[in-house]
């Protein structure tokens, strides 16, 4: 039998899956990884450490491989996206901890630059909004801040690159500076356009091109990112995609207009845009999905500062319930909210309203209120702003969406689904597969080896139950809510 595994380097874990032909997961390994935080607004992970778990959760399914007389035929690999690491060429060794996609140290460097007017240049060449989420400004951090790559690079030995390229650096043991297509998009030095490093974003912050890794397809049939040298073994790295975009291609999201949501501690909604690119608005963000052979398939993006992290605040700060079993108990307990609302802007509001300066707000309270009326309210929040980010994608690109995919771990809500189908007057569907980022890109790689499309595997689909009047009268909530804190300065 043959297998693909994925190697999955989120944010808090790495993963390593093992796909069959099907793509069922029959092994899995997984490892927590430390985050560090030197100062307020800056987040790091250590470089090594990532290198050194991935190796781990690889030999441990390796191993099974192994014993069960699997033949792996490829990995795949995904991984959290703008994180940043700069190591040297000869040693092989990093220069700093990986700047992680959290990080908002180059805030003050951003708004220099957005002052001298480059927002629009930057958005009609990358799609992106100009912020420090984006690799450009930790790179050029690097280059100002850190004395081993002022030193290195004038011998031409700094070599940078986001996770996929740190660690196929590693798995090719030095053979392979390479980075795909969805990752370079997210660096806010790639156009997208162009499908190259822009000379134009690379002087504005002053980032020379010799550092950076050759950009090449998400996955092309006769070709790969060079062969993953592990335990004695040469397994080729058939594909390589972003995770929110490879979560897409994992949930079969392969037809422009087709959404999945992500709902984790933050939340994303991402569209297939089809492949053809059209910048309508900065209000969310235009990246490329994956390319597969020659075929590039852009995205439409919105992220959400807060989705299931509401909860967690709930639990941490008010002590409202001890454990996430619970959330369901007390969620089907009250039934509903009861007119509270809440507004998670515990950082802001992220896409489309992008109001970093606003804080959060409960209304509606009353003697009734229960505590399961605070958690749906949370809960609440997730869908509204979900259905905020699909309104504009339905005006502002005038997609027909015919239905949500939805994933991540506060998919275990039923109440969540069923509000979300009910304020987005849509059919919501939930796959049983929970490790859509791990299968989109096995998915790739299945593609690259020629085998059959497995079946889709959708769990219940949770159906519009609200009448338009009821939906009418919950929307207007919401938006009087963010009107309330939108005013407050």
């Amino acid at each position: 039998m043959e297998y693909i595994i994925s190697l999955d380097i989120g944010t808090s874990s790495v993963r390593a899956l093992v796909f069959d032909s099907q793509l069922v997961i029959q092994e899995t390994a997984q490892v927590e990884l430390k985050t560090f935080y030197p100062q307020n607004g800056w987040v790091e992970q250590d470089p090594l450490e990532l290198w050194q778990k991935s190796q781990e959760v690889l030999e441990k399914v390796l191993q099974s491989a192994q014993k069960n007389n699997w033949i792996i035929k490829g990995i795949g690999i995904t991984n959290q996206r703008e994180t940043v690491v700069a190591w040297s060429k000869k040693t092989g060794q990093p220069i700093y901890n990986a700047i992680v996609w959290q990080d908002r140290r180059t805030a003050r460097y951003c708004q220099k630059l957005q002052k001298q007017g480059w927002f629009k240049k930057i958005y009609e060449k990358t799609g992106l909004r100009l912020d420090p989420y984006f690799s450009a400004s930790k790179i050029n951090w690097i280059l100002n801040n850190v004395e081993q790559a002022k030193k290195i690079i004038k011998n031409n030995d700094l070599l940078v690159g986001t996770i996929d390229t740190w660690l196929i650096w590693n798995l090719t043991k030095k053979q392979s500076h390479l980075t795909d297509v969805s990752n370079a998009s997210r660096t806010m030095l790639f156009n997208i356009k162009s499908l190259k490093w822009d000379e134009e974003l690379l002087k504005i912050f002053k980032i020379p091109f010799t550092i950076l890794p050759q950009v090449v397809a998400s996955a092309c049939r006769g070709k790969n990112f060079g062969l993953a040298k592990i335990k004695n073994q040469e397994i080729p790295l058939l594909a390589v995609c972003g995770d929110q975009t490879s979560a897409l291609f994992g949930q079969n999201c392969l037809i422009r207009g087709e959404v999945k949501a992500t709902y984790g501690t933050g939340g994303f909604v991402v569209v297939n845009a089809g492949s053809k690119i059209k910048l309508k608005n900065s209000k969310l963000i235009t990246t490329i999905a994956w390319q597969i052979n020659k075929e590039i398939i852009y995205a439409l993006e919105g992220s959400i500062f807060q989705s299931g992290g509401s909860l967690k605040w709930l639990r941490d700060n008010l002590g409202l319930f001890n454990n996430y079993e619970e959330i369901n108990l007390f969620s089907n307990e009250s039934k509903d909210s009861n007119g509270v609302y809440l507004v998670p802007a515990f950082v802001g509001l992220g896409a489309p309203h992008w109001k970093p300066e606003v804080r959060g707000m409960i209304s509606g309270l009353n003697h009734q209120t229960r505590k399961g009326h605070l958690i749906n309210a949370a809960i609440e929040s997730a869908a509204f702003q979900v259905n905020d980010i699909l309104e504009v994608i339905k005006k502002e690109y005038k997609l027909k969406i015919g239905s949500l995919k939805v994933d991540g771990g506060l998919t275990k809500s039923n109440y969540l689904l069923q509000f979300q189908a009910n304020i987005s007057n849509i059919l919501v569907n939930k796959n049983k597969n929970e490790e859509m980022t791990g299968r989109g890109v096995a998915l790739m790689a299945a593609k690259i080896l020629a085998w059959p499309s497995p079946a889709s595997l959708v769990d219940k689909p949770f159906k519009p139950l609200a009448t338009i009047i009821q939906r009418k009268e919950k929307l207007n909530g919401w938006k009087k809510s963010l009107s309330q804190i939108f005013k407050v300065k």
